[in-house]
Order: structure tokens, then C-alpha cells, then sequence
């Protein structure tokens, strides 16, 4: 079984070729390709990923190459992982914003749009790629924004699945605290891609979130980055991406007093990088914690494992909505628990949503399509328009100045901008 990874040379990496060593059980992993446009990184990333398998006895093969192409072919699935522009457009998302009085993110409001505009047409000539060398290979997608980005995969009939770690994260934190296997921790997890809510814990088919909120509202409180009192108000537990709605002006004046989260990521990477140069690691390092995407390998076993073994298990995943939240249009993509199989990710059924939810998932949904709309046409007007829809945005001049200086700072990741 080989397994390609798009953006290999990530600092993620070394997470992700741990899940697999682990995690052999579940995925028989024969080879991984690791592809990356820049070849510097790949040799730091590509021998530490070798050691990492070589020291659980893995028997898989890692191989590393510039050439996309020829990493495609023979493959079951393609992992992809990109950041367009790396950590200096993520910079910019992260702080143009700030300049209206609005949240400086790297996946909601004006910065996701920004990356969603820069990753979408990328994302998709490497899906005709895959397609044209692997035709029946699977596209997990970890590039955000997730939904966005798998939504424009599933419109070009590409064989995807949206990858988040944030759920996983969750069955971990929750199985720690009640002292059980995450695995036994099951979610009712619903939303859209960092639009989510946990609103039941069950354990043996048992709801224990009213016991989890009573005995560690502040704890969970501090996780999501929300004040107890709103998580006890709203009796479910938010994804931290939450707090950019919830508490939007507080987070501005936050962001406004300290780098932004790209500079400090940019600098753990310079560190992870001269340690990954260290030809005897062949552990990731505790460091790498702190770059985020915890689990991630663990989710990422789980999904592929359940696609190419068709083992039927659930998982939280990012896929078409259907009929499982009516007040959405079937082609949205929503992120709920999935039964995971050779035929894809079918969303199970969920209870419906209180309008408190609701409301916000359509408002945002309702974004997504204008984003994607605007990935994949160009042009400042569905620029506008689509941060004319964002509920952290929805202002016209708010929009009009955003669009403006979006455009301006990614005018080298826009063909069209200049036209």
C-alpha cells in the first residue's frame, strides 16, 4: 500500500509518519512519498520519517521527491497538506485584517478567504493530476480551510474526504479526564469545519457531557479559550475557533498586542527543523507539540485505514451534507461523525440543531459557497461579496477595504488579480 503525502516537507510530518509506525494494525503501510516543492526541507523531514518507522520496526520504505508526478503513480492515497504562500501569507492573513477591526485568522473571516483563494486552484490541479496517474486513489484533505477546499474536490468528482483533528482532540482531553480509552469516547459532533459543537460525550452509550461541564467547566473553559459561564449558558462544549464569534472584539485587541501566531509558528519551525537535522532523532519532538495538529496522525490512520480497508467505522470528517442538516444545501460539507468505507464517508443522521447553531452554521455555509465561488472565478466583486457574507465581517465598507487589501498583498498567488 503506498501512501503519498502533498507537502511532505511539513515540520507535521514526523506526527504523521509516528501515527503510521504505531498504528501498523490499522493501516499496512508498504511505502510513503513524501512531496514537496522544497527540497532543503525534504531532506530534514524525509531521513527523520525513515528513522521514525525503522525504530518501531516498521518494514515501510519512505522515499521523498520534488516530482510530484512521480509520486502519484501506484498510489491509494494522496494526503494533502499545503500551505501556499508558507508562514509570511499566512502573516499577512493574520494581521491586514486587524487593520479593520477584524479578526486576523488563517481560516476564518478575511485571512481564511485569502488562503482558501490561494489553495483551492493548487489543490485542484494536483487532484487532475492525481487523478490522470491514480485514478482510484483516495484525496484526504488537510489543507485548510478543510471545507472549503474538500467541498471544491467533491464539485470536480474527485474521490475525497476533509480531514479536521479538533474531534479527535476532543475524545482525548475527554477520555483523560473520565479515565477511559479515547477510543470508547464517542461525539456528537456537528457543524461545519472550526464551526463545530460537542453537544453529547457518550461512553457506553452513556451522555456524560452534563458531568464533564459540572466537573470541569474551567478546564474546559480554559481549552476552548471561552469563559465558563458561556460553556455552562450554552450546555455544549465549542471548537475553540468559537471564541472568533463568541468573543470577536476581545480577540482583535489580543491579536493587536502580540505577534501573530505566524511568527511564532515560523520560529518553532526554524527550531524543529535544526533538530530534525540531527541524524541520530528518530522520535518527533516534544517540541512539536506546540506547532499544533495534535492527533492529527492518529485521524489520519483512522480515515485512510477506513477507506482502503472498508472497515465501516466512525469517525468525524468533513463530507456532503445531503439530508443531514436540511436547512443546508445537499452539496455543502459539513463535519459530523461518518461511517468510513471503500465507498467514502456517509454522514450518519443527527439530532437536529437548536437556532442558536443553526443560524451560524447556515450564515457561514452561505460564505463557503460565495468563497469558493470566488476561488475558482477571480475577480474583487466575489471577493466582496463573499466577506460581505462572513458574519465576522458583513459590512460594506468593512468588505469593500478587505477585498482591496486582500487582493494587494496575494496579488502573486492571483493570476487573475492583474489581469
Amino acid at each position: 500500500m503506498k501512501i503519498v503525502v502533498v507537502g511532505g516537507g511539513s515540520t507535521y510530518t514526523p506526527e504523521l509518519a509516528d501515527g503510521f509506525a504505531r498504528l501498523r494494525d490499522q493501516l499496512p503501510l508498504d511505502e510513503l512519498v513524501l512531496v514537496d516543492p522544497e527540497a532543503t526541507r525534504l531532506d530534514l523531514v524525509g531521513p527523520l520519517s525513515a528513522r521514525i518507522l525503522a525504530r518501531h520496526g516498521h518494514p515501510g520504505t519512505v522515499s521523498w521527491t520534488t516530482d510530484l508526478d512521480a509520486a502519484l503513480d501506484g498510489a491509494a492515497a494522496v494526503l494533502l497538506q499545503l500551505r501556499i504562500g508558507g508562514q509570511a501569507a499566512r502573516h499577512s492573513d493574520e494581521t491586514f485584517p486587524l487593520e479593520c477591526g477584524c479578526v486576523g485568522q488563517e481560516t476564518t473571516g478575511a485571512g481564511g478567504l485569502a488562503k482558501a483563494l490561494r489553495t483551492v486552484p493548487v489543490v485542484l490541479d494536483i487532484a487532475e493530476r492525481i487523478r490522470r496517474a491514480s485514478p482510484d486513489a483516495w484525496i484526504v484533505d488537510f489543507t485548510n480551510p478543510v471545507g472549503i477546499v474538500t467541498r471544491a474536490l467533491l464539485d470536480a468528482g474527485h474521490k475525497a474526504v476533509g480531514l479536521c483533528n479538533v474531534a479527535k482532540g476532543f475524545q482525548h482531553t475527554f477520555g483523560e479526564w473520565l479515565g477511559v480509552d479515547p477510543e470508547k469516547v464517542e461525539l456528537d459532533h456537528v457543524g461545519l469545519n472550526h464551526l463545530t459543537w460537542e453537544r453529547g460525550v457518550r461512553v457506553d452509550g452513556v451522555d456524560v457531557l452534563p458531568r464533564l461541564l459540572a466537573e470541569h467547566a474551567d478546564s474546559m473553559a480554559a481549552r476552548c479559550l471561552l469563559p465558563p459561564e458561556l460553556l455552562h449558558r450554552l450546555g455544549v462544549v465549542p471548537s475553540y475557533y468559537l471564541r472568533y464569534y463568541y468573543g470577536h472584539d476581545a480577540v482583535v485587541a489580543e491579536q493587536r498586542a502580540k505577534p501573530s501566531r505566524a511568527e511564532e509558528v515560523a520560529a518553532l519551525e526554524r527550531q524543529l527543523l535544526e533538530m530534525y537535522a540531527d541524524p541520530t532523532l528518530d522520535t518527533k519532538p516534544e517540541l512539536l507539540g506546540e506547532r499544533g495538529g495534535a492527533y492529527y496522525s492518529e485521524a489520519a490512520v483512522a480515515l485512510v485505514g477506513g477507506l482502503l480497508r472498508d472497515t465501516g467505522e466512525i469517525q468525524v470528517a468533513n463530507v456532503r451534507n445531503g439530508t443531514t442538516l436540511p436547512f443546508l444545501p445537499p452539496e455543502a460539507v459539513i463535519e459530523v461523525p461518518a461511517r468510513i468505507s471503500a465507498r467514502g464517508a456517509e454522514p450518519l443522521p443527527v439530532a437536529p440543531l437548536d437556532p442558536l447553531h443553526a443560524g451560524l452554521v447556515a450564515h457561514v455555509a452561505a460564505y463557503e459557497e460565495l468563497a469558493l465561488r470566488a476561488a475558482l472565478q477571480g475577480g474583487i466583486e466575489l471577493v466582496e461579496n463573499a466577506l460581505l457574507a462572513h458574519p465576522l465581517i458583513g459590512q460594506y465598507e468593512q468588505a469593500r477595504r478587505l477585498a482591496e487589501q486582500l487582493v494587494a498583498s496575494d496579488s502573486a498567488h492571483l493570476p487573475w488579480s492583474s489581469g
